[in-house]
């Protein structure tokens, strides 16, 4: 499985598709898939038809996350909150990631 620049909890600002232009945390990352799920109001969300069930006693059309593909984020630079390219390189032995615009490391 390749090494993905994206991780759960980082910060990541969509730069393609019907939420271009939104900050948002990430959720969750589907790597098998190369997509990443984000949370926040105003990124892109699915309507999902549910029947009533003991969990969601009323039913009817509950909004979800979308996955949106890997591609369509870039990470949010720590140092300057602008969308940054990520590199990979070894410190103290461990391979971190760091930002190509600043060349800070991301935690």
């Amino acid at each position: 499985m390749k090494k993905l620049n994206i991780k759960k909890g980082d910060t990541v600002k969509v730069i393609a598709g019907v939420s271009k232009g939104q900050e948002a945390k990430v959720k969750a990352v589907l790597p098998l898939e190369d997509r990443v799920i984000l949370e926040g109001e105003n990124v892109k969300r699915n309507s999902r038809h549910t029947r009533p069930n003991q969990q969601n006693q009323d039913g009817g059309i509950v909004k979800i996350d979308a996955p949106i593909h890997i591609s369509n984020v870039m990470l949010i630079d720590p140092k300057s909150g602008e969308a940054t390219r990520v590199g990979r390189k070894k410190e103290d032995g461990n391979s971190v990631r760091y930002s190509k615009k600043s060349g800070e490391v991301i935690k």
